[in-house]
């Protein structure tokens, strides 16, 4: 499957998309895992002290951010599935 990192995560991941192998009933928080497992830097990134995402993290399940999802963290994803992850956005 695809996951797809935007602004100051591409750099820590080196590119724009990563390749993740999902098995069967593979959950959102486990790619996720897998990840950080991978890129050990984005792990402060996305997670807190205590493990949880950051709310200023955003991460969408194709096209629907993950906080929407029926299981949240606990989707059950699919190879066809695409990922995108943004870092906080801010402006004026």
């Amino acid at each position: 499957m695809k996951v797809n990192f935007f602004a100051t995560f591409r750099p820590i991941v080196g590119g724009k998309t990563v390749e993740v192998d999902v098995a069967e009933g593979t959950t959102l928080q486990q790619v996720l895992k897998t990840l950080v497992a991978r890129f050990p830097a984005v792990g402060p990134e996305l997670f807190d002290q205590d493990g949880h995402l950051h709310g200023h993290v955003h991460v969408f399940v194709n096209g629907r951010d993950w906080v929407y999802l029926a299981e949240q963290l606990e989707a059950r994803i699919k190879a066809e599935d695409v990922i995108n992850i943004f870092p906080p956005v801010g402006g004026g």
